[in-house]
């Protein structure tokens, strides 16, 4: 998918599904239950589910080996090679453009009583990605994050 430029190459899987996930995300509402995948029509478990408003992402870029991508938590000069201290592979999509996607970056909750319940909370640390390089999109459980 990254690696030629045939005129195929394009990022219609994967902006689908994060357009999906960007809308309920603006909307926050959850309708009828079905399966758990990346673009069900609702955020959380179920209907009555707590208010959710984050289904964070991991993404995989076509030539990170099986890693996801990771990014910093801070604005600062932090090189990322693997999630740890100040680097995060958890992402909310804020802004679809075509083929390129704003992220923000979630951190793990450092509360650990709230963490159980909120595991990530937002930062202020942003970027944006060519989506025709992700081969791969992760969706983790749908969260409430404070934004």
């Amino acid at each position: 998918m990254c690696n030629n430029n045939q005129e195929n190459n394009d990022c219609r899987c994967i902006n689908e599904i994060l357009t999906v996930i960007n809308i309920l995300q603006q909307n926050a509402s959850c309708p009828d239950t079905c399966l758990d995948t990346c673009d069900r029509g609702f955020l959380g478990c179920s209907v009555t589910s707590v208010n959710c408003n984050t289904r964070p992402v991991m993404l995989y870029t076509c030539c990170g080996n099986g890693t996801p991508w990771t990014m910093p938590t801070t604005k600062g000069d932090t090189i990322c090679t693997e999630p740890g201290e100040n680097c995060s592979s958890a992402f909310r999509i804020e802004k679809l453009d075509g083929c390129c996607a704003t992220f923000r970056v979630l951190a793990p909750n450092p509360d650990t009583e709230e963490a159980s319940t909120y595991p990530y909370v937002a930062t202020n640390s942003f970027f944006t990605m060519n989506l025709k390089c992700v081969c791969a999109l992760r969706c983790l459980p749908d969260t409430y994050v404070c934004l």
